[in-house]
């Protein structure tokens, strides 16, 4: 069958398959049987190199250059060589392990000491320690840059907009001026607080045999500390090494990590609603592109459809991510394998993330505010100014202001003039009346245009 993205059953793999590109060698099988040899080749490494153990001797550094250069060079011919033999295995890494050995029979050295490729290890040793890797490569050279890109431009949003005065609206009624540029800076900051819990997240991994006993381990060296070496590996690899686990790593941090993830696509999910919606009213226009429709029938329409994309992609990354993080951590006994089939969507659930965050960015980057539009709709609501009217009244001792602002203003439009008229007649001192006259819907936005350049 051709390989045609037309025929691709995910959307990622076809119509978006540019769009995820980035994250293929990282998530796809090759990216996790590269992982697979990366870690293998790492522990004979490691065995070879401590001298206790002595029945390995250490390897020349022609021998370690070609070891390193396995994983250097590992490509997806190699990656099809591996699938080949698991054909005939039908248990992957016993595959890969097969593979090493055939890679390396050449050298000698490697050859007498080939019994120690997988030495003591359970496939989840080797398949977890990946997963970590991967994750954590995905995270820090993929998803976290996205985010950064759509912080940044946030920033840019906050500063360019910090002191053009918007109408806010709360139960989607007229309330009390904000800015544009603030209400980007409120986004900003609640997606840097969310990447940060991201990329705080210490991802975990084990490396303690079949049942977490270090039991063949220790049948082999009765008398070596394997939990103390175990942990050197795998903190060699900047991950955190988990000393109480059955026979998989229990996927706390996973989950933890895919929960932190979904928690910061629920904001921006919220933001691009919030911008559609300000597109909509007008406040935003979108730059045109050449060439493009934006209706089959209505030739003057120019559509949100970067905002909606993007809505759409995170609600499809947080129903795996959450499906992640509430399925991994369970596992019947010592083991299970429902995990493993769930762990090959870790790409799916990044996939969708990243397709959402490059959609949103790309219609962040359409967007020009109308101030004219924004101040429009500002002059149509002076009511809006009953708010710091009876709070002034509040200070200066008037009995129920609240309920006459109320009588004046609630459930009807008041100008400009019938607002100046009742100032007029308030008892407060004339400096306050004047203050208070002077003030237009514009003008009463508090300390948003501060709070927007601090972001």
């Amino acid at each position: 069958m051709s390989a045609s993205p037309l025929l691709a059953l995910s959307p990622l793999d076809g119509r978006y398959s540019n769009n995820v590109d980035r994250l293929r060698g990282h998530f796809s099988e090759h990216g996790l049987i590269h992982n697979r040899v990366r870690v293998e080749i790492a522990w004979l490494k490691a065995l070879a190199i401590e001298p206790a153990l002595v029945e390995i001797a250490p390897f020349s550094p022609a021998t370690l250059a070609e070891l390193d250069s396995v994983v250097a060079q590992f490509n997806a011919d190699d990656s099809a060589a591996v699938k080949e033999i698991e054909a005939t295995t039908n248990h992957d890494i016993k595959a890969m392990e097969y593979w090493l050995k055939k890679r390396l029979g050449h050298n000698v050295e490697v050859m007498k000491a080939s019994e120690f490729i997988h030495f003591a290890c359970t496939s989840e040793d080797i398949n977890n320690t990946s997963h970590a890797l991967m994750l954590k490569a995905g995270r820090n050279e993929v998803l976290l840059p996205a985010f950064d890109k759509i912080i940044e431009r946030l920033r840019a949003l906050a500063h360019q907009h910090a002191e053009l005065p918007m109408l806010s609206r709360t139960h989607g009624q007229p309330a009390s001026p904000t800015t544009l540029g603030k209400e980007m800076a409120n986004i900003a900051a609640r997606l840097i607080h969310a990447r940060d819990r991201i990329a705080m997240v210490s991802l975990t991994a084990k490396f303690n045999g079949a049942v977490g006993n270090y039991n063949a381990h220790l049948a082999a060296w009765p008398n070596f500390d394997w939990e103390a070496f175990n942990r050197r590996f795998i903190e060699s690899f900047g991950l955190e090494f988990n000393p109480w686990t059955i026979q998989i790593e229990p996927h706390d941090a996973m989950a933890e990590l895919f929960d932190a993830i979904a928690r910061a696509n629920t904001i921006a999910l919220d933001a691009c609603r919030d911008i559609w919606m300000y597109i909509s009213l007008g406040y935003f226009k979108q730059k045109l592109k050449e060439g493009e429709i934006g209706s089959s029938t209505m030739p003057h329409k120019v559509n949100p459809i970067d905002f909606e994309n993007a809505e759409g992609n995170f609600g499809l990354a947080n129903a795996v991510l959450r499906h992640f993080s509430e399925k991994l951590p369970i596992s019947r006994m010592q083991r299970d394998l429902t995990d493993s089939t769930v762990l090959r969507n870790m790409g799916v659930g990044f996939g969708h993330c990243v397709l959402a965050v490059t959609s949103m960015l790309r219609g962040l980057g359409k967007l020009e505010a109308d101030p004219a539009r924004l101040a429009a709709d500002l002059d149509a609501c002076w009511e809006v100014l009953a708010e710091p009217v009876q709070t002034v009244m509040r200070r200066f001792g008037i009995a129920n202001p609240y309920e006459q602002l109320k009588e004046l203003t609630r459930g009807k439009g008041i100008t400009r003039d019938a607002l100046r008229t009742f100032i007029a007649m308030l008892d407060i001192p004339a400096e306050e009346r004047k203050r208070l006259s002077a003030m237009a819907p514009a003008d009463y936005i508090g300390k948003a245009a501060e709070l927007a350049r601090r972001i």
